[in-house]
């Protein structure tokens, strides 16, 4: 029989116990060493099966076991010790008659398992002896943040830059979960946790998409959308078709969002008249709303068009910087 050593590789993101049946085999059926005491050592002696721990370099230690017993398996750690692998190969490259090397994953990851790191990482910031700055925020004081980051995110998605994207994501996380661990030193009560978050938003997902979980005919895509819109009535059980609309977003878009709920709902309300207003800023303002009604009707988005034009115009200011001053006029012919 062929002598090896199994790199046992597991992921540091589950419970200890949850190997896979050839894992379990092979733990119970040959020696085992591991670098340092963890709870996946402690979930294989609870098996039945015996564990070693190797004080130092541990290669030579495997080596020897496999000359005694014709396997070995090594439970490589939360890293997963590719210096060790990484060794062992070297070693086996030069003399392959000593053994061979079989890479074994006993778990992996789940997908999104690095949101479970990401979750460690703010509470450790977040918490006793972490970081002072963050331990200081409060929800009120993180809400620039949230909006700058979002608004980082969009310019990411407006100029087509996926990895830009990412890494702006990665900022819009940062804050949902700080906002979640800071919720967790609310009174009793008041408190809640990422958990709730994300259970929150499950229950949403699957309730407001019954032609996925639920059996019911999908239709097309306005009557998904117009049953999306029902369940959330239902849910919300608000008194007003503008409940829900945010108040703090930019004005543009806040006008058009209004007028698209009023629409939506077949309520008809006259815009003011600018010749009505009573100032200055109250004509200008109705002007405004007047212009957001018309981009409605023409289907163009006014925040996006108006968007476009000033970062035009921007680099055009960036342009004229570049530009060289002109000349000082000459100085005036004295007539005499």
């Amino acid at each position: 029989m062929t002598a090896r050593i199994v790199l046992l590789v597991t992921s540091p993101r589950l419970p200890a116990g949850l190997l896979t049946s050839a894992a379990w085999d092979a733990v119970r059926q040959h020696p085992v060493l591991a670098g340092a005491e963890s709870e996946l050592t402690t979930a294989v002696r609870q098996a039945g099966a015996e564990v070693r721990i190797v004080d130092g370099p541990a290669t030579q230690p495997l080596l020897d076991t496999v000359a005694a017993h014709g396997t070995a398996v090594w439970l490589a750690g939360p890293a997963g010790d590719e210096a060790l692998a990484r060794e062992l190969g070297l070693r086996l490259a030069r003399e392959p008659g000593l053994a061979e090397l079989e890479l074994m994953y006993g778990s992996w990851d789940p997908p999104g398992a690095r949101l479970l790191d990401a979750v460690a990482v703010l509470d450790r910031l977040a918490s006793p002896g972490g970081d002072p700055w963050k331990r200081a925020q409060t929800h009120r004081s993180l809400a620039g943040y949230l909006l700058e980051e979002s608004y980082e995110a969009y310019d990411a998605m407006v100029a087509d830059d996926t990895d830009s994207l990412r890494e702006e994501l990665g900022d819009v996380l940062l804050q949902v979960v700080l906002h979640a661990r800071l919720a967790e030193e609310l009174p009793e009560g008041e408190r809640w946790t990422i958990d709730d978050v994300a259970g929150g938003l499950v229950d949403k997902m699957i309730r407001r998409n019954p032609h996925v979980f639920a059996g019911a005919e999908a239709g097309t895509l306005e009557e998904i959308t117009a049953n999306w819109e029902r369940i959330k009535r239902v849910e919300k059980a608000r008194d007003s078709v503008l409940d829900g609309v945010a108040l703090s977003q930019p004005a543009l878009a806040l006008a058009a969002q209004i007028l698209e709920r009023a629409t939506r709902n077949g309520i008809e309300v006259p815009p003011p008249l600018a010749a009505t207003q009573v100032d200055a800023e109250a004509r200008l303002g109705a002007s405004l709303l007047a212009t957001v009604v018309a981009a409605r009707e023409a289907g163009i988005d006014p925040e996006a068009a108006l968007r476009r034009v000033t970062l035009a115009y921007a680099q055009a200011v960036r342009a004229a910087e570049t530009q060289p001053a002109p000349p000082p006029p000459p100085p005036p012919v004295d007539p005499r």
